[in-house]
């Protein structure tokens, strides 16, 4: 597919969050780094991925990165099963399973074409973190996601959303378009938009909204966290309702239609 080209050549030359650390990459010390930042500037995923919530269970992630969410899924215990599109990104999410003793099962290739490659088994989670927005055809990978999760499994996706800080900052030209910056494709999405695109194959059960980046871009860079005026003064319980109400990840929780 000439579409996912241009995607997957931009995770190759760079994979997402590879330079949360300047240590040397691969390194037990570079992934834990990475690790620490993830989680600093994005506590929300603990909460919404309840990586201890599924030991013993079989869990599928669609677009496992370099390894994050990975590796805490099988440190407490998962079944894990991997998909990347990048071969770079899946590199490391593999030697970063050797670093930790952990163990998973890997696959490269598009979320669009999952039967293609991956072996028809069913998942109790199915997990993915900011990547189905980047896939050409969405609606086609929700389809094939589909044909994976068990009757009684749990569909877990973060998607962009339109209607938030972000995007109106981007409007009058505060932010930039993608935090990473130049990638072929982000979509955004209204929560209308969600039901949408999962309704042919889903019961949407919960949309939360999390996530504003209140960090000066430039110091952040350097690994210095400085606030933006505007949210340095900001109570801790108003910027969570800002983010409640205009945060830029939309946290679905879904599960299979019945037949």
């Amino acid at each position: 597919m000439e579409e996912i080209k241009p995607v997957k050549d931009f995770w190759n030359t760079r994979p997402c969050n590879i330079r949360h650390s300047k240590k040397d990459i691969g390194s037990k010390e570079y992934f834990d780094e990475v690790e620490k930042k993830k989680f600093f500037v994005e506590p929300h995923i603990k909460t919404f991925s309840q990586f201890e919530k599924w030991s013993g269970k079989k869990v599928l992630e669609i677009g496992c990165g370099i390894g994050t969410a990975a590796i805490n899924f099988a440190r407490f215990g998962a079944d894990y099963t991997g998909v990347e599109l990048s071969s770079k990104s899946l590199e490391l999410t593999q030697q970063r399973f050797n670093v930790y003793n952990q163990t998973g099962k890997f696959y490269e290739g598009n979320a669009e074409e999952l039967t293609n490659f991956l072996p028809a088994e069913k998942y109790d989670l199915i997990y993915s973190w900011g990547v189905i927005h980047h896939t050409p055809n969405p609606k086609k990978a929700i389809s094939e996601i589909s044909k994976y999760l068990a009757k009684d499994g749990v569909l877990k996706i973060m998607l962009y959303s339109s209607e938030s800080w972000k995007n109106y900052m981007i409007s009058v030209g505060l932010d930039q378009p993608e935090a990473q910056y130049g990638c072929p494709i982000a979509y955004t999405y209204t929560e209308d938009e969600i039901y949408t695109l999962l309704n042919d194959h889903f019961n949407v059960i919960n949309i939360d909204k999390d996530h504003i980046f209140p960090y000066q871009i430039e110091p952040y860079k350097k690994g210095e966290y400085v606030k933006q005026p505007w949210f340095e003064t900001m109570p801790d319980i108003m910027f969570q309702a800002l983010e409640n109400n205009l945060g830029w990840h939309l946290l679905i929780t879904a599960k299979s239609k019945t037949i």
